[in-house]
């Protein structure tokens, strides 16, 4: 199996490991809140919150953390995030009420925000000619990992009760940092100047870097799309074909097509155009939504269109990241930020929209909106997108 420079396969294998670890905290509270709620006696709404404040946490370290690894070294990150990842993790199985819960829960996600780390770290250490590679090994894993953590803490939750799964994961953790101190490169940043001005700096590269303004928008609009998908897809489910939530998880598995392909994905990406990928991406997009546009009575229709637009998706997503990370050798971290800020604030306008488009037009509204914001992305990157990368 070919090296990476600085990167062995051992190493690039462990952070895609890691990230899908990490990840996987982000998603365990999911199938155990009716648990949470029954043993706490309070209602499906409030016990929501842990949910929220999760996502929460993780937008702040996405945000406030992340950046820090282009001004301190990555082994001084990794020990004071998951010494407060440990401690969150223990608080939330000892938690004795709702409150106190949601507020481990919010460091619970501002700490495992971790994997962007990995992604700009993973593109730092290898030779330019396998950048893709190793972005798209380490996405794949963190992909995997979002994937099966519901999986693993609904069994878990349901046999041993919803505080086992917090303290499985604290040993998971424990584990992993050690691992990791032994086994992970150091990588010491050259930024020398504060805080204050790091963070200044990333709206300075918002606003000079036209490739990373173009490839957070296009990030943003796919992913816009895609979470309007799941938004309503169980809605669909119910409507038209008399399936429960537990059927419709099911088509979560179906990523695993997606997350298989990231590591391919992000092998073309070293030896074809960008441009190529982005446009290829888009148009895969574009079929997708068309196809679910035609499915809402076809169990079949939904189930290429999910395997379609996963795969363009996060094809799409593995492009953008590859284009970002070939400029600013020294601000791979911030521009991440950048990206996954707005990426994430993609989502969450695809969610609102979701809802309001199922509440008016039912599925074909859904499916319109999809389709309009795949043309969006394409039609962007013809007008804006430098033709050479």
């Amino acid at each position: 199996m070919e090296k990476q420079k600085g990167l062995s396969d051992a190493v690039l294998y462990l952070m895609s490991l890691s990230a899908g670890l990490v990840a996987a905290n982000l998603y365990y509270n999911q199938p155990l809140l009716h648990l949470i709620s029954v043993s706490f006696g309070v209602t499906e709404s409030a016990v929501s919150n842990v949910a929220l404040a999760t996502q929460l946490g993780y937008a702040s370290g996405l945000l406030f953390v992340i950046p820090l690894g282009d001004m301190v070294s990555n082994q001084k990150i990794l020990k004071i995030d998951f010494v407060l990842m440990l401690a969150s993790l223990l608080a939330a199985g000892f938690a004795p009420s709702l409150g106190l819960l949601v507020l481990a829960s919010f460091f619970i996600g501002c700490t495992s925000a971790l994997p962007q780390l990995f992604v700009p770290m993973a593109a730092q250490l290898s030779n330019p000619q396998n950048r893709g590679r190793a972005i798209g090994i380490v996405m794949s894993g963190l992909l995997i990992g979002i994937l099966g953590s519901r999986a693993i803490s609904g069994f878990i939750g349901e046999q041993f009760g919803w505080r086992t799964m917090y303290f499985v994961a604290t040993a998971m953790m424990l584990a992993l940092f050690i691992i990791l101190k032994i086994k992970l490169p150091r990588v010491d940043p050259a930024y020398t100047g504060s805080y204050r001005d790091l963070m200044k700096s990333l709206v300075h590269f918002f606003k000079t870097e036209a490739p990373l303004r173009l490839a957070a928008f296009r990030g943003g609009l796919s992913f816009a799309g895609l979470s309007a998908f799941w938004t309503t897809l169980v809605f669909l489910m119910e409507d038209n074909f008399g399936y429960g939530s537990g059927v419709t998880g099911t088509f979560g598995l179906i990523g695993v097509v997606g997350a298989m392909a990231a590591s391919v994905v992000g092998r073309l990406s070293d030896r074809m155009s960008k441009n190529r990928i982005v446009i290829t991406s888009s148009l895969v997009l574009i079929a997708s939504w068309t196809i679910f546009l035609f499915s809402d009575h076809s169990i079949i229709g939904i189930v290429i269109g999910v395997i379609l637009v996963d795969l363009g998706q996060q094809s799409l997503h593995i492009a953008n990241q590859n284009i970002i990370f070939s400029k600013n050798v020294n601000a791979r971290n911030r521009t991440n930020t950048v990206y996954m800020v707005i990426f994430f604030l993609g989502g969450a306008l695809g969610t609102v929209l979701a809802a309001l488009a199922w509440q008016h037009y039912q599925w074909t509204g859904v499916s319109l909106l999809g389709l309009f914001l795949s043309i969006t992305t394409l039609l962007a990157h013809l007008a804006f997108g430098d033709k050479k990368i």
